[in-house]
């Protein structure tokens, strides 16, 4: 069993609580996705997060194939961190945790990222040509819509 490990980080020029409310707020994850992808909220995000909440998304990350990926919030603690679980996904394991915290200048975002793919041995061989390029393409895109927002640091 293979578990994959995604570390990012980011500067911004921004307030914490004008980098909370941005990252916090699910309906937000359209924003930074890229449009390719097809995200679309289909139920969970009409309220602030709060742990427990389930966020229930269309993707269609590869081949314009739609998939139902359904994550938890199962912990958050204002100004400073969130996790989200997959519950229902492309996934075998997917936990993403928030980290945000305050700095001379703005804030920095660090993201942590420990996920499995499914299939065993296959999910492995595709690992690198497939999942891993993509997922350092969504962030990499990500980083980019951030810094057009809410300026360079």
């Amino acid at each position: 069993m293979k578990i994959y490990t995604l570390h990012a980080k980011q500067k911004l020029p921004i307030t914490l609580k004008e980098g909370w409310n941005f990252l916090s707020n699910p309906k937000n994850l359209k924003v930074i996705t890229p449009e390719y992808m097809g995200f679309n909220i289909q139920s969970g995000a009409d309220r602030e997060m709060y742990p427990g909440q389930i966020i229930e998304y269309i993707v269609t990350p590869i081949l314009g194939i739609k998939t139902r990926w359904v994550t938890e919030i199962t912990h958050s603690v204002e100004n400073e961190c969130f996790v989200d679980e997959q519950r229902f996904g492309p996934y075998a394991l997917w936990h993403h945790k928030h980290f945000i915290k305050e700095i001379e200048g703005g804030i920095e975002m660090e993201d942590l990222l420990h996920y499995k793919l499914p299939f065993g041995f296959i999910g492995q061989l595709v690992h690198p040509y497939l999942v891993k390029p993509k997922l350092e393409e969504i962030f990499e895109f990500r980083k980019n819509k951030l810094t057009a927002l809410f300026g360079n640091f």
